[in-house]
């Protein structure tokens, strides 16, 4: 098969699809990797490792997508790719469709097989999301405690305190992948943690592996009103799959938190788990509303873009290996989980979530494949 890594365009993401490790698998298979020119120089691959394992460097992206049967991207399509996307080109990247109506319908239009990341799904988990959900949710304590800081606006506290000084009060709703990365990262730091989740298996096992400084609580309207009130930093990470995240905080609360709370919304991905929050990027992080930090960046791990890129491809290579052998359609019909991660085949909506988000007609997806 041909295999096409662009360079990603979208601001200030500077990670890329694949590593040369993940190539040199590929390509000793016989497949053709092409990756454009430089792409992966900002994650700490240069071109001469792509084309010491045999990858075939091209200077523009219109050459990648030309050169493709199958694209394999970190994020989605942005309005310059939508025109070079062919049909039945199979694109392998994170979606979140649920929170663009707009790229929705560019896929629908372009006749492509959209396979997303985030809803490949096996044994209840998804394993293409972890790796990134590690790491925004490290990133979570991380840029939430820096943004604490008074010269941004913040409350002026360490998150840890010091000897005799209380520590910060940090809440994380959501007690999925990263809302337990981002509670160990701050419980190291010092900080006293709340997590909260609505799911009381989950909470259990979060009672056992979490440390003495971490209190899982039930979430609930009334419990997360009166835990925002104490809070100095907050980290919304909830996920529903290939749906829109719904709003735990809503505009009203803003008011009955301390001036100076910094509010960080792992999930704008897929819409945002804050009312107020907006899509912000590297380069401007955060707004402030009514005194409250909100930090909502789209592409958190794209910041620290060498670890990323390695996990993500430690995680999407036998997926990529599978559908370059097999040819999408195969590989989706022997492995159901790969076929949860179908969101759109040939201009057709064959998620259900994706379908009912934007009205859209839905295909249910074993008949086209």
């Amino acid at each position: 098969m041909k295999i096409g890594i662009p360079k990603e365009i979208k601001a200030q993401e500077a990670r890329v699809g694949l590593t040369p490790a993940g190539a040199l698998y590929l390509v000793s298979e016989g497949h053709q990797v092409c990756i454009q020119k430089n792409a992966g120089l900002l994650s700490g691959f240069d071109d001469k490792e792509y084309q010491k394992v045999g990858c075939k460097i091209l200077g523009k992206i219109e050459d990648v997508y030309n050169f493709a049967e199958m694209i394999v991207k970190v994020k989605e399509p942005i309005d310059p790719e939508y025109k070079l996307i062919k049909p039945n080109q199979l694109i392998f990247t994170f979606f979140h469709f649920a929170s663009s109506k707009k790229l929705t319908e560019a896929m629908i239009a372009s006749n492509s097989v959209c396979l997303a990341y985030e809803t490949v799904e096996e044994n209840d988990k998804l394993p293409l999301l972890i790796p990134m959900s590690e790491v925004a949710g490290r990133m979570a304590t991380q840029e939430g405690a820096k943004y604490l800081g008074k010269p941004y606006g913040g409350f002026g506290i360490l998150l840890g305190g010091v000897t005799g000084v209380r520590p910060a009060n940090v809440m994380i709703i959501g007690g999925g992948v990263a809302g337990t990365e981002a509670a160990l990262m701050a419980a190291g730091l010092g900080a006293n943690v709340s997590i909260f989740d609505n799911n009381l298996g989950r909470l259990r096992d979060l009672e056992k592996m979490m440390p003495d400084n971490v209190t899982p609580i039930f979430s609930n309207q009334l419990n997360i009103e009166l835990e925002i009130r104490r809070s100095h930093l907050i980290i919304g990470t909830v996920l529903i799959p290939g749906s829109k995240t719904p709003k735990l905080i809503d505009k009203k609360m803003l008011s009955k938190m301390m001036q100076g709370t910094v509010l960080v919304d792992v999930a704008i991905d897929q819409g945002g788990c804050f009312e107020t929050s907006e899509p912000t990027t590297h380069e401007n992080p955060i707004i402030i509303k009514e005194g409250i930090i909100h930090y909502a960046v789209t592409n958190m791990p794209g910041a620290v873009p060498n670890t990323s890129t390695i996990a993500l491809t430690n995680s999407t290579l036998s997926y990529i290996i599978e559908l370059a052998r097999k040819g999408w359609k195969k590989a989706c019909q022997e492995n159901s989980s790969l076929a949860k991660g179908l969101n759109i085949i040939n201009g057709k909506v064959v998620y259900k979530e994706v379908a009912d988000t934007f009205d859209l007609g839905f295909t249910e997806v074993e008949s086209l494949i």
